[in-house]
């Protein structure tokens, strides 16, 4: 073969090894969300399903009724300090309102956050949600994650920051909380009843204080 036949066939194969390395490549860096993560619902509200009866969104308004509706949502756990009274007035969905901010969150309120998922799941689907439905709602979904369904934190805090659900630069004061929370202790006073995995928190002391003073 001449060289001048031989010089577009080589250069043929270089084209198409370039091609292939370029696909593989494109394949690699689009790998696809894990299975076990959170899936997207509806895009408009930040609305996601986390398991088969547990949802997060950001603030729902009036025009999510029907969609919560037909998800069959039963309870709406709202972290914010204003009431979903506003937009949802349907007697058919509960309204639980537990406020808090991630950046003074004790276990105290995970623990309260976690049972009334619990206790509300045991009555049909649940939706949690905050403002933008990445911080505050995040913290919860990880801690549930870790506490209630045995994740790793690690595996937790990449859902967390890496999901898609909000600016990673939110996240700083629940990935705080996450890394020094003790999940054993949280699991065991979430199985026990307590209010908090210290026997020195307000709730435990108020709880002491209250059947002492009854005896």
């Amino acid at each position: 073969m001449s060289l001048t036949r031989l010089f577009p066939v080589t250069l043929l194969l270089s084209l198409a090894a370039l091609f292939n390395l370029t696909v593989a490549f494109a394949d690699d860096s689009a790998s696809p969300r894990p299975a076990e993560w959170a899936q997207s619902v509806e895009a408009q509200y930040n609305l996601y399903q986390m398991t088969p009866t547990l949802y997060r969104s950001a603030l729902p308004d009036s025009g999510a009724v029907s969609l919560l509706k037909k998800l069959n949502v039963a309870t709406v756990i709202n972290f914010l300090p204003e009431s979903d009274s506003s937009w949802l007035s349907t007697p058919d969905i509960t309204q639980v309102q537990l406020p808090y901010r991630t950046n003074h969150v004790d276990d105290a309120q995970v623990l309260k956050a976690l049972r009334a998922i619990q206790t509300a799941e045991s009555h049909g689907p649940v939706l949690m949600h905050c403002k933008h439905g990445s911080d505050r709602t995040g913290l919860m979904a990880a801690m549930y994650r870790v506490v209630v369904q045995g994740w790793s934190k690690e595996d937790a805090l990449n859902e967390m920051t890496q999901g898609g659900f909000g600016d990673s630069t939110h996240f700083k004061d629940g990935v705080r909380y996450m890394m020094q929370a003790d999940a054993d202790k949280l699991r065991t006073a979430l199985a026990n009843g307590d209010c908090s995995t210290s026997p020195f928190a307000a709730c435990s002391m108020k709880s002491w204080f209250q059947s002492a003073h009854v005896e």
